[in-house]
């Protein structure tokens, strides 16, 4: 028996990287767990590398509230009850203001922002029955200035200050609600700045740890804030990112002598 043992989930964004890892992680924990993506395709190959009847794919853009709408309803048809909502959908958008497309604005909006939105409201009637969970999946960038993507930064510190003002409300209802801050994470995502020369060997030197983080990492989070390990947990931003904000930016090694 599992600690997630009877609960059922959904995934958005679940058929690759963090999103996938999560998926594994809730299954192996014993949920039963919806995750959609935006194409068959990579559904069905998240479903053969899963391997596990307890997970099931859907195909749903999250941007669309009607098809936000169908996966709640789906994830309810599957046992009657729906107790755990990941809101893990995300999309980059490296681009400065000056340069950034009104279109590509409105694109990563709609996907790291609207869908928090359409989930959640769809959802919480569902999650106020059971006194279920809902985890948003921001970013470290949605603490911090990044300047190649300030949208991404705008969009997740958005998805923070969200999951907070509902955290405070729900509590009363028996609803949990927290997010979860990843730093750099090594997926298929990330994966294109290895198209940069030195980038990343540059960039994981500024990581205390030394090191990108495995989305595994990120999923065992994921599972507690999702058990009742976490219970008293309300509006918790939880950052796992190798050290890199609990630095000031100062040298971490001052010769003495």
């Amino acid at each position: 028996m599992g600690k997630l043992s009877g609960k059922t989930a959904i995934v958005t964004g679940g058929t690759e990287g963090i999103g996938l890892a999560i998926v594994k992680r809730l299954v192996e924990d014993g949920a039963e767990v919806l995750f959609c993506g935006r194409t068959a395709a990579t559904g069905e190959k998240a479903m053969a590398e899963i391997g596990n009847p307890a997970a099931r794919f859907m195909r749903a853009d999250v941007s669309d509230e009607n098809d936000v709408a169908a996966l709640i309803d789906k994830a309810v048809e599957m046992s009657g009850k729906l107790d755990i909502l990941v809101n893990n959908a995300a999309k980059g958008a490296v681009a400065l203001i000056p340069e950034h497309s009104t279109e590509d604005w409105r694109k990563s909006c709609a996907i790291n922002l609207d869908s928090v939105f359409f989930t959640s409201r769809a959802a919480m009637p569902h999650l106020k029955k059971c006194g279920g969970t809902i985890i948003n999946i921001a970013s470290i960038s949605g603490l911090y200035g990044d300047g190649a993507y300030p949208s991404y930064c705008a969009q997740k510190g958005a998805v923070i200050s969200l999951t907070k003002a509902m955290a405070v409300y729900h509590a009363r209802e028996g609803v949990r609600i927290n997010a979860l801050c990843p730093g750099f994470v090594e997926t298929p995502a990330t994966s294109a700045f290895k198209a940069v020369p030195g980038l990343l060997e540059d960039w994981f030197k500024g990581i205390p740890a030394q090191r990108p983080a495995q989305p595994s990492e990120m999923a065992g989070i994921v599972s507690f804030l999702a058990s009742d390990d976490a219970s008293y947990m309300h509006g918790s931003i939880i950052v796992a990112d190798g050290g890199v904000t609990a630095s000031s930016g100062q040298p971490t090694q001052v010769p003495l002598g």
